[in-house]
């Protein structure tokens, strides 16, 4: 436990906590001015450059959070409405189903809702084209570049 005065592991260094939350810094007056007025130019350069250097590009985002919209949607849909037909249908004496049934398949549409959901982001294309409407022929591709971004960051070289 870090005592009073003490900056925690994930604090920067020349700050640590007050009991009210709000950051307090260990240099004097005058150093802290100016560290204060450095700070904010480097956190506004540094925000142009992280916009400007951005991992995935925004049209292959949108690419991916519409797949996975789709397949994750679709089947956590499903899962929701097991449970509603199933009250239904027992409710009203259609049939008799064992709960058991009932969460089981409810589990398996989440189940492949979870699935759904690497499967949007693996089939995506990375290329100005959207590829193919079911994007198979990606999953091959990105599963490649998963892989040598894993291999790179084991050997400490960062995967830019």
């Amino acid at each position: 436990m870090a005592r009073q005065g003490q900056p925690k592991p994930f604090e920067p260094r020349g700050s640590t906590k007050t009991s009210k939350g709000s950051s307090r810094s260990t240099g004097s007056a005058k150093d802290s001015g100016s560290a204060k007025a450095s700070g904010c130019a480097k956190a506004s350069g540094g925000a142009k450059a992280t916009r400007g250097k951005q991992a995935i590009p925004e049209a292959v985002a949108n690419r991916m959070a519409r797949r996975i919209a789709i397949a994750t949607g679709i089947p956590s849909a499903l899962g929701m409405g097991v449970f509603v037909a199933s009250y239904f249908l027992v409710s009203r004496g259609v049939v008799d189903i064992a709960p058991a049934l009932t969460l089981v398949t409810s589990g398996g549409f989440f189940l492949l809702g979870l699935v759904g959901l690497s499967y949007g982001v693996l089939s995506s294309s990375w290329e100005d084209a959207p590829g193919s409407l079911l994007g198979f022929e990606q999953i091959r591709v990105n599963l490649g570049r998963l892989r040598q971004s894993v291999r790179a960051m084991r050997q400490g070289s960062p995967a830019e």
